[in-house]
């Protein structure tokens, strides 16, 4: 008896499929514009985020170009159609960080030192010399979340916070949006990070939680900047 193994694809993956195929039938040809993300979503019934992780698939595929400020496109040349999983995609990666992040660090006011206020600074410190670089490799916001997480005094909160950074260098898609971000110039916000320390110093953890919910939504906010187009498009699906 012959089995086959049970596969999962993710959302993602499924929705660049459907217009990778799209794209093979010849219904949307090269050289189109893809419609918005918001008629993506709509039509497709699936949330913003699975759209832009989606394209995010297709363009390491070589099926679209994604230009900033203008659109996505279907490449010129014949695409080799792939549509394989290519790893958590970073709108993923960002929404867990903000749920499991802005309770961490409302819990690490309870237990932060002054030891770890003062490597908190110093890390910001190494921020900004790191983001004068173009090799950024944000090295530096890892060493500040973990340092949080760490004061929860909850080695299970500090092992997943870990792991969720981890995560985006293990997921082709992650780290190659993340370095495609970075070339775009969209780097973590230093005032958010100084917004953080401030209420964790002050040991207001209301304040410590929004501050760090603020910082994962301006970073989802940043990194969805990528994919602005207008929402007029020839293709309709």
């Amino acid at each position: 008896m012959e089995l086959q193994a049970i596969k999962t694809d993710r959302l993602y993956v499924k929705v660049a499929a459907q217009l990778s195929k799209l794209v093979s039938d010849g219904v949307i040809l090269p050289g189109d514009r893809l419609p918005s993300e918001r008629e993506l979503a709509e039509k497709l019934n699936v949330s913003r985020p699975t759209i832009r992780e989606a394209m995010i698939a297709l363009e390491l595929s070589g099926i679209v170009e994604i230009r900033t400020g203008s659109g996505i496109y279907v490449n010129e040349k014949k695409p080799f159609i792939a549509t394989e999983d290519k790893g958590i995609g970073p709108f993923d990666i960002l929404q867990i960080r903000g749920i499991i992040e802005s309770q961490a660090c409302a819990l690490a006011v309870e237990h932060i030192t002054d030891e770890q206020i003062k490597q908190l600074k110093d890390t910001i410190l190494e921020m900004e010399e790191e983001e004068k670089r173009p090799d950024s490799s944000e090295k530096a916001d890892w060493k500040f979340h973990s340092i949080i997480a760490e004061a929860t005094q909850n080695s299970a909160i500090t092992s997943v916070v870990n792991w969720l950074w981890e995560l985006r260098g293990k997921s082709d898609l992650s780290a190659a949006f993340a370095q495609r971000l970075r070339a775009e110039g969209v780097h973590p916000s230093i005032q958010d990070h100084k917004d953080i320390v401030d209420a964790l110093e002050k040991r207001n953890a209301k304040k410590a939680e929004q501050a760090m919910k603020k910082h994962l939504e301006n970073a989802t906010e940043a990194a969805a900047t990528y994919f602005d187009n207008d929402p007029f498009s020839k293709i309709k699906l």
